[in-house]
């Protein structure tokens, strides 16, 4: 895992806040629970490969 994932992270994180307030002050609370949820899943789909890896590593070191 590298320092490019945390920032990528960091920035959809920062983005998705700015735009949520930005929805909610305009009154669509829909909105912003959807894009809420879609920077989630963005992160998610970049994340669960690290924690497969970090799963298997557990694995085979109980296996020893």
């Amino acid at each position: 895992m590298g320092v490019s994932l945390i920032f990528k992270i960091a920035a959809v994180g920062i983005l998705v806040t700015i735009l949520s307030q930005i929805l909610k002050h305009s009154g669509r609370e829909e909105h912003a629970f959807l894009l809420s949820l879609a920077g989630l899943i963005l992160v998610l789909t970049w994340i669960i490969p690290y924690i497969y890896d970090l799963f298997t590593t557990i694995q085979n070191l109980f296996q020893l």
